[in-house]
């Protein structure tokens, strides 16, 4: 497959992805405890966590078209 059409698949589903964690991080934190400390602890793990479900995709994305032809 060709890089520009993975880029392209990658976006359509990165984005979306994106956007449902972020509207679960911020219904989650009507949970928090109002203290400034457990909110940065929150914040910081809630800012983070979100790249090890779609590293995957980014990966799949990057990857390198194989070559099918072999040199002679």
């Amino acid at each position: 497959m060709q890089p520009r059409i993975k880029k392209m698949i990658g976006i359509i589903l990165f984005l979306p992805a994106l956007l449902i964690y972020f509207g679960l991080v911020v219904t989650i934190s009507d949970y928090v405890p109002r203290n400034l400390l457990v909110q940065l602890v929150f914040y910081i793990i809630a800012g983070t966590i979100w790249a090890f479900p779609l590293k995957p995709l980014i990966m799949w994305m990057n990857k390198q078209p194989e070559d099918n032809q072999s040199e002679e």
